[in-house]
């Protein structure tokens, strides 16, 4: 690589690029029936997932009867308003097979890998969502997006062979990275390449080419090496590619003005406001079709919400707060789980506010919602709930609830994958194992 020229890849390169000029979004670019693009193609069905910290108290959360007729109970409640749209999973297990209990990690770990991490530094197997990116993500511009409302670059539940994936905490930084100067908004009259990202594909191309002829002259095992180098270097030339590409007018497709970053600190009104410009930006980014794969971080797994006027955040507030001998649960605890779901419920609502075709956003998503411990005053693994929202562009039925009867969450984890695509025979190992989806969610 030594005799590497960057003048000479670039010469050529940067003389500027073909303008076009675009219809407005007319009907004709879907089917007569509004649910597919006119060529035939389905709608694109995305992949999301939610978390929030500090698992619930099934006393009070979990619904009394299972199927299509329940009704949520009061620290549930809030998920009321969106009951149509979700189906919820209880009593399902997350197994660690003789590996040791990591309080607040095992618990998400094994649900979103199937497999039990041995330390807190073990990361056995990818995310769900990093292997459904390689199935759906690749056409777009960001395969993946993740962000939280903590604040915090590092509450993020998502990494691919062992790297976590950051999370975007600031709004206005989201904003700038979706909407700034390198977004090519699909609904503009003209459409002019960017000559950065034209400079960095011919820059990538003189890699690529120099990785070619190294193949020739390295051993076996560095072979292996540079051909995983070279998958990567050209999901990256595919990204180049398809920013250099007039997009598909999208009519949902509408950013609005860069936010305000708020003040930072964890009281539940300021994750509350972060939470929804947050929110607001994913929503945009998936319409734009610029990803369809995303994460969003409530709080960490040791959540560090704060209630004012209370002196522990929620974390240390599951373990000392006493039970109410009346109400026999933690009152507190329980307001902690209450605002949790109160923003699940908006961030569901939110996708369903943005028209697609005859429906709406969400009729096209599959969100997985999840926590990380079911009672966490014991760091249990035991019955940590699950929620799905969205229809997976009709593949699923939705308002349903599910009993597990004691199996693993990998059942819901290979139904997931099932539902996005992926042809993969199981999800998870041993007794967190699944190699047939749950048959009565399948529409």
């Amino acid at each position: 690589m030594a005799n590497f020229n960057r003048r000479r890849v670039l010469r050529g390169m940067l003389n500027g690029g073909a303008v076009t000029v675009a219809l407005p979004l007319l009907n004709c670019f879907l089917n007569g029936n509004g649910n597919a693009l006119a060529s035939g193609a389905p709608m694109p069905v995305r992949f999301g997932n939610w978390f929030w910290g500090c698992g619930m108290n099934a006393r009070i959360f979990t619904p009394a009867k299972f199927g299509a007729n329940f009704e949520f109970p009061e620290e549930s409640a809030p998920l009321t308003k969106v009951k149509k749209h979700l189906n919820m999973f209880s009593n399902y297990n997350a197994y660690r097979d003789g590996a040791p209990n990591l309080c607040h990690y095992s618990g998400w770990v094994i649900i979103k890998t199937g497999q039990a991490p041995e330390s807190r530094t073990d990361r056995p197997a990818s995310t769900i969502d990093t292997l459904v990116a390689r199935q759906i993500g690749r056409t777009t511009r960001f395969p993946l997006l993740t962000a939280t409302a903590t604040g915090s670059a590092n509450t993020s539940f998502s990494y691919e062979n062992g790297t976590p994936n950051p999370a975007e905490w600031s709004p206005l930084n989201f904003y700038t990275r979706l909407f700034g100067p390198e977004f090519q908004n699909p609904n503009a009259a003209t459409f002019t390449p960017s000559p950065r990202v034209m400079a960095r594909k011919s820059v990538l191309s003189g890699v690529m080419e120099q990785t070619k002829s190294l193949m020739a002259e390295v051993g076996a095992e560095d072979k292996v090496r540079l051909d995983q180098y070279f998958s990567g270097l050209r999901g990256l030339e595919r990204q180049f590619d398809l920013q250099l590409t007039k997009p598909t007018p999208i009519a949902a497709c509408v950013p609005e003005k860069a936010p305000k970053d708020p003040q930072t600190g964890m009281p539940s009104e300021l994750v509350a406001e972060r939470h929804d410009l947050m929110t607001q930006l994913m929503v945009m980014a998936v319409a734009c079709d610029q990803t369809r794969v995303f994460n969003m971080a409530y709080s960490e797994a040791q959540a560090a919400t704060i209630k004012v006027g209370y002196e522990k955040p929620h974390h240390t507030t599951t373990h000392e707060e006493p039970v109410d001998d009346k109400l026999q649960y933690q009152p507190v605890v329980s307001w902690f789980t209450l605002r949790a779901m109160e923003k699940m419920a908006d961030f569901v609502e939110a996708f369903t506010k943005i028209k697609e075709g005859d429906g709406t956003l969400l009729d096209n998503c599959l969100i997985y919602c999840t926590s990380e411990s079911g009672l966490a005053r014991i760091h249990s693994n035991d019955g940590i709930p699950i929620f799905t929202a969205g229809r997976a562009g009709g593949r699923m039925k939705t308002g349903l609830h599910f009993d597990g009867k004691g199996t693993s969450h990998g059942k819901i984890g290979y139904t997931v994958m099932r539902l996005m695509g992926l042809d993969v025979k199981s999800f998870g190992t041993k007794s967190n194992e699944a190699s047939s989806p749950i048959g009565e969610i399948v529409a």
